[in-house]
């Protein structure tokens, strides 16, 4: 499989200097395409997980669950993204990438 290119946000107006919808709908949309990608490159690395585990029992992890969160948590705050966003997104990204990665195991190995 081959490595992701590094994610290129198409050129935008900076938020501050946003003028009209037309500039923040261009931004929101290069965002987007962006997060797209990185989130490919995160579902790849839940097939690679479902490939690595010894056994199903293991795709479920509370602890590793706890501490994503957490650290997302700390990175979200640096960056000056709300909490109320960032703690709902990711639980239900990690819900959803559990939910891929069971799919993949059974798929593969089941």
């Amino acid at each position: 499989m081959s490595k992701s290119a590094p994610v290129a946000v198409d050129s935008r107006v900076d938020p501050a200097d946003c003028q009209s919808m037309a500039e923040v709908r261009q931004g929101v949309d290069a965002l987007d395409r962006a997060l797209v990608t990185l989130l490919a490159e995160r579902q790849r690395y839940m097939d690679a997980a479902a490939r690595i585990k010894p056994n199903r029992d293991a795709v479920f992890d509370q602890a590793r669950i706890d501490d994503v969160v957490a650290k997302v948590l700390v990175t979200a705050e640096a960056k000056g993204l709300s909490a109320d966003i960032a703690e709902p997104v990711w639980r239900l990204l990690i819900d959803r990438c559990i939910a891929h990665e069971f799919a993949t195991w059974d798929q593969t190995r089941g």
